[in-house]
């Protein structure tokens, strides 16, 4: 309970020491701002504010508490202090305002944990025609803390060979655990265990590094030096917590941590083209890729293959369907110097057979969405989840420092409505 300065430096000095991800500040009554602007200013964390419905005056006309005036005095002074902060509007704490708004916030600070000061690992340069994933690697950790650790392929693929070669228990372990998960009928049978070998490689290398997320320019250099695409091992990586992107996306990958952050990191994501649009559906879009999707999000057949593109037709990706339910896509992306987050929703529906891992998702006017995307500074990579997550990245992006909130739909002015009314 914080009634002054003293107070405030205290709890500040305790939520430090417990290295604490973000803080809540219920409002008992009018008078603390002070106090709690101190605090939260040094404990440097996302803040939430909320102040409990004041109950009716007594019969004598006097006020026990004025809580909600204690949020509008506290507003004021942390935009004086210059703390970003989120608030739920004035409510009961057993109604679905303050639940949404109290889930949505963790949800929010968790996604801003992983996203700020991360490690993302660059398996090999970009491929070099893809000057859409050009990134200003100094830019990224001047404006968000955000480091880059290079690897060439030829050095992790050593690696690789060298526990294919003699693969441990734990390797041999966790080829057969692969087998429960996809078929492999139609490929080599021995590449599980090459697979899981390569897994192993990335795994130690990510653990070397203390890395968060990595982007890996999938083909074709891999192929020459392994014999086989990475996008099954992709898919179980970004299962276990170490989203993996394709094609050097560095801001894809971070893309995904943002979103994953959201999801508590208990499901995964899935890392898609925006690739052509249904072929009668004028709302809905394909989503693809050669095979990263993770089986834990497949509807069904989930099947090991060859890459039906790539010369030699190597295998190791991915066929399979999404389930059905509702979908949340983002881009965390930027031009000369600014950066941008894109984000809608929408929900799965049928469409057309494609080979690789795929879902088509409908959303309430395609057109606004594709000219977003064409305006912005975005590319036709997005991290996509199961759910409504847009609430949970806006009141993220308000903890970011110079980075911008740009929904699609639902709109900012929907976002902020929901949350009002608990939805």
């Amino acid at each position: 309970l914080i009634r002054g300065i003293e107070d405030a430096e205290k709890a500040a000095a305790w939520f430090i020491r417990k290295e604490v991800d973000c803080i809540f500040i219920p409002h008992c009554n009018f008078g603390t701002e002070d106090a709690i602007a101190i605090a939260a200013k040094k404990i440097g964390k996302p803040v939430l504010i909320w102040a409990p419905r004041d109950e009716a005056p007594q019969e004598n006309g006097e006020r026990l508490r004025d809580s909600q005036c204690g949020i509008f005095a506290t507003s004021k002074v942390f935009q004086r202090f210059g703390i970003p902060f989120s608030y739920i509007v004035s409510s009961r704490i057993n109604t679905p305002v303050f639940e949404k708004g109290f889930v949505n916030f963790l949800r929010a600070a968790d996604s801003v944990r992983h996203f700020k000061n991360a490690r993302i690992g660059q398996l090999s340069t970009r491929p070099r025609d893809f000057y859409s994933v050009i990134v200003n690697e100094g830019e990224l950790l001047e404006k968000f803390g955000i480091q880059i650790v290079p690897r060439e392929i030829s050095s992790l693929a050593q690696t690789a060979r060298e526990l294919i070669a003699k693969p441990g228990d734990e390797i041999r372990s966790r080829a057969e655990e692969m087998k429960t998960r996809a078929n492999f009928r139609k490929v080599s049978a021995d590449l599980p265990l090459r697979l899981a070998a390569f897994e192993a490689a990335v795994k130690q290398w990510a653990q070397t590094e203390r890395l968060d997320a990595i982007a890996v320019q999938c083909w074709d250099q891999l192929q020459h030096e392994l014999g086989f695409c990475p996008c099954f091992v992709h898919g179980e990586l970004t299962a276990l917590g170490l989203p993996m992107a394709c094609e050097t996306d560095i801001h894809g990958a971070l893309s995904s941590l943002l979103l994953q952050g959201c999801l508590h990191f208990k499901e995964p994501t899935f890392f898609a083209d925006v690739t052509i649009r249904h072929p009668e559906n004028d709302n809905a879009e394909l989503l693809w890729h050669c095979g990263p999707f993770p089986a834990l999000l497949a509807d069904g057949s989930y099947s090991i293959g060859r890459h039906f593109v790539l010369p030699g037709n190597p295998e190791g990706v991915v066929n399979c369907a999404l389930r059905t339910g509702n979908l949340t896509i983002a881009r965390f992306d930027g031009i000369r110097g600014r950066y941008s987050l894109f984000c809608g929703e929408g929900k799965a529906v049928p469409g057309p057979f494609n080979k690789g891992t795929y879902i088509y998702m409908e959303v309430p006017d395609w057109p606004l969405w594709e000219e977003k995307l064409i305006y912005g500074p975005y590319i036709h990579h997005v991290a996509g989840a199961f759910g409504h997550w847009s609430a949970a990245l806006y009141e993220a992006a308000r903890y970011i420092d110079n980075l911008e909130f740009d929904p699609a739909q639902p709109s900012l002015d929907e976002i902020r409505k929901n949350l009002r009314e608990g939805k």
